[in-house]
């Protein structure tokens, strides 16, 4: 049996071409069917623990490879740069990036949402929803069977959940100020970043950081296409691992961490193609190679944004963020 993963045959020929400019390690090792998958993070940039930082997460669903493809291409670009920008130089000199481009290269290598154990990891987290959510899509306990498995009540996350909340409590939520970007396909025919909750409808505390971050994107790039919209629009869910971390800063506190999640609209793809509503991998991922290609293009410009904004951060943000932190920790 071929256990070759060409995304992660990829991620591994970067971090060997990508010395001395990147550090890596591996956080965790899943196995399956006795093979080994690590999980790599990947670091770029200042090593300044009190510099602001962006994390890029990627193939937390296993089906969609595109969220990790992304960041590879976005990688790829960084690491070609770092041969000759002397302006990109001066700017890592000030922020650090972070990239887990593969949460679950085993659930990638089979074709599956979920990983190995039947776990989907984007419900495993002990946060139950306020409300009530859709049956099965808001995350169930039935069984592993079933789509979007919790997994076991009371017991401890899965080892790819706990590998990507160590990496953000240590790289992200230690810093003054830090983004993490998480990338994902399969929802609506419009490219959406999310902001939590998805377990409440309350707002949360950095909504004016949000806002002004949203703001300062739609100045910068006004033709862009996102749709900017916390992610109880849509649906609740439980289990969210970004409101579990996002949960765990300290209420009022100067810290700032804005949890995003890029959720590209992969019914695009769907409708210029029809015939990849009979494929698993094609709901979730384009199929043909010039939509491949653009979509690989049109993300580049959020990436190096979110860069940007991060390392400028005192220059946009609120000037009353803290008191408006404190103010709405108060009505939580």
């Amino acid at each position: 049996m071929d256990f070759n993963l060409p995304e992660l045959i990829e991620l591994e020929r970067i971090i060997q071409e990508g010395q001395p400019y990147l550090d890596s390690r591996i956080v965790c090792d899943i196995e399956l069917k006795g093979h080994r998958f690590p999980v790599y993070v990947l670091g770029i940039g200042s090593k300044d623990p009190a510099a602001p930082a962006v994390g890029f997460f990627g193939g937390v669903h296993g089906l969609e490879k595109i969220g990790t493809r992304v960041l590879l291409a976005f990688l790829r670009s960084l690491l070609s740069r770092m041969k000759w920008d002397a302006v990109l130089h001066h700017q890592l000199a000030s922020v650090r990036l972070v990239f887990m481009p593969l949460v679950n290269p085993a659930g990638m290598w089979d074709s599956t949402r979920c990983n190995p154990r039947g776990v989907d990891l984007m419900r495993n987290a002990p946060v139950d929803a306020s409300e009530k959510v859709h049956f099965l899509l808001g995350g169930q306990r039935i069984s592993a069977r079933l789509p979007w498995y919790r997994g076991v009540s009371d017991a401890p996350m899965e080892a790819e959940a706990q590998a990507l909340c160590s990496v953000v409590r240590e790289e992200l939520m230690s810093r003054e100020f830090s983004i993490a970007l998480d990338c994902h396909s399969g929802f609506g025919a419009k490219d959406r970043i999310w902001f939590p909750y998805a377990h409440s409808r309350t707002p949360i505390r950095h909504l004016p950081e949000i806002l002004a971050l949203a703001d300062l994107f739609n100045q910068t790039y006004r033709e862009h296409n996102y749709l900017f919209e916390a992610q109880n629009s849509q649906y609740l869910t439980h289990g969210d691992l970004w409101d579990y971390l996002y949960l765990q800063m300290p209420p009022g506190g100067e810290q700032v961490f804005l949890p995003l999640t890029l959720e590209m609209g992969s019914w695009l793809w769907v409708k210029e193609n029809p015939r990849q509503l009979f494929s698993r991998q094609g709901i979730f991922n384009p199929r043909s190679p010039s939509r491949l290609h653009r979509v690989l293009r049109s993300h580049l410009i959020w990436f190096e944004f979110l860069t940007h904004a991060a390392s400028a951060h005192k220059n946009w943000m609120p000037a009353s963020s803290a008191s408006a932190a404190q103010s709405a920790a108060c009505h939580e």
